[in-house]
């Protein structure tokens, strides 16, 4: 049974989520200080951090599945089983991975909820601008070539109003 090489796997993991959580707090940070430029570089480093967990997540789970039928376990186990069936030392140490892995992920579903909302406050804001401008207009030119404020004024036939 290889624990050592699915322990390195989950280091591994650990650090691509943390890589993967710096990345969206540099992402918060582009978005609050307004930066827009860099944003689509820095979402071409968190699409390259996801491709390598997905990557890793298929050589883990095939890792996983290897250990879990050595230790009797069914298919596709949460790494919370291959830990509690594990030996010692190997039981603590993949129940550590899969808290800092648990708290990594929830650390990384809150951020990635906020900078949503942030974006999607960014975009509010905008079009609350965009229908002020539109509704706040000084007024055109009208037909006739006189000023035209948006109001609507009845003419007498004489030319008055």
């Amino acid at each position: 049974m290889d624990y050592q090489h699915l322990s390195t796997l989950l280091w591994r993991e650990q650090e691509l989520l943390d890589l993967l959580l710096f990345k969206a707090e540099e992402k918060q940070y582009l978005i609050v200080t307004g930066k827009t430029r860099w944003l689509a570089r820095i979402a071409h480093e968190i699409e390259v951090v996801l491709e390598q967990l997905r990557t890793l997540e298929v050589e883990r789970s095939a890792a996983t599945e290897a250990i879990a039928a050595q230790l009797g376990l069914d298919g596709n186990p949460s790494l919370r089983q291959v830990a509690d069936a594990a030996p010692a030392p190997w039981n603590d140490l993949f129940a550590k991975h899969h808290e800092a892995l648990l708290v990594l992920v929830t650390d990384l579903r809150s951020l990635s909820d906020a900078n949503q909302r942030l974006v999607e406050g960014g975009l509010a804001a905008i079009g609350d601008v965009l229908l002020q401008t539109r509704t706040g207009a000084t007024g055109t030119y009208g037909a006739t070539g006189r000023h035209d404020d948006g109001t609507h004024r009845a003419v007498t036939l004489d030319g008055t109003l």
